[in-house]
């Protein structure tokens, strides 16, 4: 794949692992530092989502009309000096539930410009018939990151405390920054370059979305499973660091260690794709990936309750694992090089309002009836969004089997 896919290879594997490390770190700051209750926790998580989107929505078109490189560098400092005020705060005595909302606010709105970016550069950097390889790769690190990161977060939660390993993604940003500096070369020069921006350009991933046959159902499907599967994590959360009384580093093994099975569906995807093709196994895994969470709703305390989750996170994951790669690339095999970065997103906006919407609703419901019918409430929702997913392709499907 060559050296400069190696740099933005390294790079994102780098910010993942940070993430990861990190994972929930604000959500542990909220219930263990700052006692915020359900209600609060969730707000927590959908107002950074929403108001991070609103703010993202110009930036589709900016990003598309700019070189991708530099774009992804600036949008890692910026999230490195957002998270980075977070340990600086607490450090003083300063740190409030405000400041976690501004930092998820910044970082959710640059999370839109990078995968805008980056989505745009790797379709540049890489041809056709390595886009399924490449985002394989990417979904094999994110999941590899997923399963270790998690535990040795919780660990570092129990030892050091929830802020230690929000200074750890902090300073993963700034490495992945220094990495896509290093990747070096030529740039593609972005389509109207110089030209200012139209009120057109700011709809026009929406309209490429919608317009596309298959592309159109896709986006509601994985809108419903993502918004729906971040919307309970919240409450079960709650659930298990509260009555069930598990630690902080049950909780993150119990996320962590079955994001192998994610390691395992991305390894799985280009011979699943070789053999069936694409379409195909997006109908299967995107069907079978909507069968796990109901599990959820029925965790109790105890090493049966921990047994539960991690099999119910493995089958998930490992769905999961097969389905994204496959769709990362019909996504980008079926969006011009001239909207790449806006359709990526409009679709990455409507996916953090859609999430933000759907876990303020999950946290009210969890405070109205239970968490635990929050919880089974949305399994039973996902059980009927692979109606949603598409029944046909009429884009001819490029012959795996025989170019690989």
């Amino acid at each position: 794949m060559g050296r400069r896919f190696g740099w933005l290879w390294a790079s994102f594997a780098v910010s993942t692992f940070g993430a990861c490390l990190a994972f929930d770190a604000f959500t542990l700051i909220a219930v263990l530092v700052l006692h915020a209750g359900p209600v609060e926790v969730s707000a927590l998580a959908a107002v950074g989502r929403a108001v991070g989107a609103v703010v993202a929505v110009p930036l589709g078109p900016w990003v598309e009309f700019r070189r991708k490189r530099p774009v992804m560098v600036a949008t890692d400092l910026v999230r490195f000096a957002a998270v980075a005020s977070v340990p600086v705060a607490h450090l003083a005595g300063w740190l409030g539930f405000g400041q976690l909302v501004v930092v998820s606010v910044v970082v959710a709105a640059s999370d839109i410009a990078f995968r805008a970016a980056s989505g745009a550069y790797l379709k540049s950097l890489v041809g056709k018939e390595d886009l399924l390889i490449a985002n394989g790769r990417f979904e094999a690190t994110t999941w590899t990151a997923t399963a270790l990161g998690p535990p040795l977060g919780g660990l570092a939660v129990g030892v050091f405390g929830p802020v230690v390993t929000v200074a750890a993604n902090a300073a993963s940003y700034l490495l992945s920054a220094i990495g896509i500096r290093a990747i070096g070369g030529a740039e593609p020069p972005p389509a109207r370059a110089g030209e200012r921006l139209r009120v057109g350009d700011l709809l026009e991933g929406w309209r490429h979305v919608l317009r596309h046959p298959t592309l159109r159902p896709l986006f509601g499907n994985t809108l419903l499973v993502n918004g729906l599967i971040m919307a309970i994590a919240p409450p079960v959360a709650l659930l298990m660091l509260g009555p069930l009384g598990f630690s902080a580093w049950e909780y993150g093994l119990a996320f962590g260690l079955p994001c192998l099975g994610g390691l395992v569906g991305a390894r799985l995807a280009r011979p699943l794709v070789a053999r069936f093709g694409a379409h195909r196994v997006l109908r299967v895994a995107g069907t079978l990936r909507a069968c796990w969470s109901l599990g959820l709703a029925f965790v109790g305390p105890g090493p049966g309750g921990l047994v539960l989750v991690l099999v119910v996170q493995f089958g998930l994951v490992t769905c999961v694992g097969v389905f994204n790669p496959v769709f990362a690339t019909h996504r980008l095999e079926r969006t011009g090089a001239d909207r790449v970065a806006r359709t990526l997103a409009a679709w990455s906006v409507t996916s953090a309002l859609t999430t933000a919407a759907l876990t303020a609703l999950w946290g009210v419901l969890a405070a109205m009836v239970g968490v635990r019918e929050a919880v089974l409430t949305a399994g039973i929702l996902l059980l009927a969004t692979p109606f949603l997913l598409p029944r046909a392709d009429p884009v001819p499907e490029p012959d795996f089997a025989r170019r690989h």
